[in-house]
């Protein structure tokens, strides 16, 4: 068995929920990069090259939307996975997301802690 981590690069504002999300993937074996707006992640990810993103979509300084723009246009973040993990639940904004290559969108609001690793976990194996 590799004893080399699966990086998951996750990009919130909310600093209680980041923390969260971030214990709950580190007790699934996951080594966790946190990034707190949009220009910080999108320089963790085409730096470190995580094997998954969690994006937030409202951010400060840069949009998840933007953030995942300027990630598609690398020749390494083209096929990275992603996955939305927002407040907003508007048909348009699930939309886009998917037309940019999203693997998948959770609202923040119906998905537990739990469901959140398993759904990385299942993403990372299709990916």
């Amino acid at each position: 068995m590799s004893d080399k981590k699966t990086i998951v690069l996750l990009v919130e504002d909310e600093r209680l929920l980041s923390k969260a999300i971030k214990r709950k993937l580190e007790k699934g074996g996951f080594e966790v990069l946190e990034a707190f707006d949009g220009g910080e992640g999108l320089a963790a990810a085409l730096e470190k090259h995580p094997n998954l993103v969690l994006l937030d979509i409202v951010l400060p300084v840069m949009d998840g939307v933007t953030l995942l723009d300027r990630l598609r246009e690398d020749e390494w973040g083209k096929n990275v996975p992603v996955i939305i993990l927002s407040n907003l639940s508007d048909a348009s904004t699930i939309e886009e997301s998917k037309d940019k290559g999203v693997n998948s969108y959770l609202v923040k609001t119906d998905w537990k802690l739990d469901e959140v690793v398993a759904k990385v976990r299942e993403t990372l194996k299709n990916s």
